[in-house]
């Protein structure tokens, strides 16, 4: 509209000049004057004025006598330059337009003629457009917002309502096992969330119900519920740090994805819900494909994934680092020479240099996670880390420092083999408290401090008293997580002849072994008994077949490769002596099981065979006795197992002796239903009062008890036996 007025005001201006300039030569003012008043009748047109060279006004239009006295600027350019230009000014907040031309003849310029507009019209339109402008905005503004509100109902409030809806049932415990949600992406992480709030709400409230049906029968069972609370009343402030080779969580990448899943281990079940009921933190080698992808820069991770609880801390070994510390040290030295198990223990310097240097780095990461703390308790787990007890008391004195040996203990004369005992046991007796299965290990080891290490054994405490550092030395038989579960409903029969279909094998009795195929386990000497017991019982052919679950193991040293192939070899020999069509004895099925895979023969299996030849406990035994619902099967346990001292009512044998072997199958096949379930609903009573959560409870009583001294950190020294002479290092 502005460039409109000006174009107007131009083509009006360079017309009248043709005009006016004759005039103004003539010095026509008359003439000029009403040339002037002609041209007021002009749309927005306020006048027009005609000026001399210096500025004067000779003929106005008359109601441009109100504008100011002082000339435009347009009019002096055109006077002074020779130029035709026009400006926008106001007047008394009047906005007006002038547009000035040159005045001419055949001289030189003679005047000039300006023409005024008032450009009130324009603001007046610029503001009618503005009021048009936001009311459209405005009318747009309430038709979206009551779209909006109509798509939230339908799309949203809806959903809201039946979550609500959902959420009531969950709380009055009717709920469904997920919120009907829209299957839309947006919906999804919301319908996660509150499905993992149902079921931490509906594990909350059967644990709550199981400690007052707990309270009100007056029984003592342990639960992960009372386990927490027994925690956190035993550890007031005070956190704790577990240090263990294996990890509760591992992460893998399947398919592009980032995926985690809980390793099989008993020792996750035991320890979680300590850690869990303090915040504490886990200490453990990294060993998925994809950890380093799920941890922060300080190598931590909350977990579990899907509910953080504590915290997981990954220690990073090298390949290296792994061969002499864990294959080497730890599973070709130290778990031969305390299973005594015929097997000859390797050891090498380098691999010890390995185990060393793996223990330092995972103590210094214990220390660093505990800087701060007042009171920590630090539990180390197992023959891995035999050196950090001590590596973490020199440290920091007011730790309490618990470790637990899963593995047997030797007696003095085995274990003084080894060429690192000295520090091996000073290493452990940094410990306030060590733990062992049984008895008889605790007294192998304090036996063996009395035979190697200047110290004094207090025998009535059963503690070691060394350098004024005093270490108790208990055992602590560990189990299994008890689960109170009906009957199977279906027929047992039923489900072993399904197994056994799976197989295409017939057979209406069944037997089950489940070991990692380690030497330990006994289980050649198991397939020997079962062929002496075939030999013996012949009628037993085509009626019972033993099903050996058999997970490998260790595969990169060599005894542990020559054993699977002695126990595939011995399977394939007693089945080509033996087998028919349709049936064969043995069924050898060399890979990992999943827990609900073994349950099932656990739950068929007229009889479980646990044959170690030496063993700290052998929880397979208690999670057969666990699983048994329906009060039947029998447990054929070698002496040798320290589940034997527990479970007295099963069946137990000297795995070396495969006629003692083949007689307790036997029997196990002819005893009675009643006999049966006699002798297994007692042993199940045992496993469901001695469960995993009172063996962790009894640990951190016992070492939650004991007092720590408030001395400062010593200077780390050279381990005990070791001096320096000529610029040589011996032991």
């Amino acid at each position: 509209m502005r460039r409109e007025l000006e174009s107007h005001a131009a083509a009006l201006a360079s017309s009248m000049e043709k005009s006016a300039a004759p005039l103004v030569s003539r010095h026509s003012y008359s003439r000029l004057q009403k040339l002037v008043d002609g041209f007021q009748m002009h749309e927005h047109l306020l006048g027009v004025s005609i000026y001399d060279l210096e500025g004067r006004p000779i003929a106005m239009t008359s109601n441009l006598a109100l504008l100011p006295s002082v000339i435009p600027n347009p009019v002096w350019r055109a006077v002074r330059e020779f130029k035709s230009t026009g400006e926008f000014f106001r007047h008394q907040d009047r906005p007006l337009h002038v547009f000035a031309v040159p005045l001419r003849t055949e001289e030189p310029v003679i005047g000039a003629l300006a023409v005024f507009y008032d450009a009130g019209y324009i603001e007046t339109e610029y503001e009618a457009m503005w009021r048009q402008a936001l009311t459209g905005i405005l009318v747009q503004t309430v038709l979206i917002v009551c779209v909006t509100l109509l798509i939230l109902r339908f799309s949203v409030r809806r959903p809201l309502a039946r979550l609500a809806d959902w959420l009531r049932e969950v709380r009055s415990g009717e709920a469904t096992d997920s919120p009907d949600l829209p299957e839309e992406e947006d919906f999804q992480p919301l319908k996660r969330e509150v499905s993992r709030l149902a079921t931490s709400l509906t594990a909350a409230r059967a644990a709550a119900e199981e400690e007052a049906r707990l309270r009100n029968s007056l029984e003592s069972l342990w639960t992960p519920e009372r386990l927490r609370v027994f925690v956190q009343n035993k550890l007031g402030n005070s956190r704790i740090f577990a240090i263990s080779n294996r990890e509760p969580y591992e992460h893998t990448r399947r398919n592009g994805k980032l995926e985690w899943s809980v390793p099989a281990s008993g020792l996750v079940t035991a320890l979680e819900p300590i850690l869990r009921a303090c915040e504490g933190t886990w200490i453990a080698q990294g060993t998925g494909d994809a950890d380093r992808e799920s941890v922060d820069e300080n190598d931590r991770l909350p977990v579990p994934p899907d509910h953080p609880q504590y915290t997981l801390r990954r220690v990073w070994v090298t390949p290296e680092e792994h061969q002499g510390f864990y294959l080497g040290v730890a599973n070709e030295g130290l778990w031969p020479l305390c299973h005594i198990a015929h097997t000859r223990p390797i050891f090498r310097a380098e691999d010890w240099e390995q185990y060393e240097k793996v223990n330092r780095r995972f103590a210094d990461i214990a220390l660093e996670e505990i800087e701060g703390e007042k009171d920590p308790v630090v539990l180390v787990q197992d023959y891995h880390f035999a050196l950090v007890p001590r590596m973490i008391k020199d440290q920091r004195p007011d730790a309490r420092v618990g470790m637990f040996w899963h593995i047997p203990w030797p007696n003095p004369e085995a274990f003084g083999i080894c060429p690192w005992r000295r520090e091996v046991l000073h290493g452990l007796l940094g410990a306030d408290l060590i733990g062992f299965h049984i008895q008889a290990h605790c007294n192998n080891f304090l036996e063996t401090v009395d035979a190697v290490l200047e110290s004094r054994i207090n025998w009535e405490r059963f503690a070691v008293d060394r350098r004024g550092h005093m270490t108790l030395v208990r055992p602590f038989p560990i189990s299994v997580n008890f689960t109170e579960e009906s009957a199977p409903v279906e027929s047992t029969y039923a489900e072993r002849t399904e197994l056994l279909r799976r197989h295409n094998v017939k057979a209406s009795m069944l037997g089950v072994g489940v070991d990692r195929i380690d030497y330990t386990k006994g289980i050649p000497e198991r397939f020997r008994g079962l062929e002496v017991f075939f030999e013996r019982c012949p009628r037993y052919k085509e009626q019972f077949t033993f099903v050996q679950i058999g997970a490998p193991s260790r595969g990169t040293i060599r005894s542990y490769q020559e054993l699977q192939d002695e126990v595939q070899r011995e399977a394939d020999r007693i089945n080509a002596r033996f087998q028919t069509n349709d049936w064969k004895p043995i069924i050898f099925l060399p890979w990992h099981h999943s827990h609900e895979q073994i349950l099932q023969y656990y739950r068929t299996a007229d009889l479980c065979m646990v044959t170690s030849l030496h063993d700290g406990m052998n929880l397979v035994a208690k999670e057969y006795v666990a699983a048994r619902a329906d009060d039947q099967g029998v447990l054929i346990l070698s002496h040798f197992a320290g589940a034997s001292q527990e479970l007295v009512d099963a069946l137990v044998v000297n795995p070396y002796d495969t006629e003692d072997l083949a007689q307790a199958i036997h029997r196990a096949l002819e005893m009675t239903p009643d006999e049966k379930k006699a002798r297994m609903s007692r042993m199940r009573a045992y496993v469901r009062e001695h469960n995993i959560y009172r063996w962790a409870a009894t640990l951190i009583a016992e070492l939650t008890s004991l007092r720590t001294r408030e001395v400062p950190p010593r200077p780390k020294v050279a381990p005990i036996g070791e001096f320096k002479a000529g610029g040589r290092k011996l032991a």
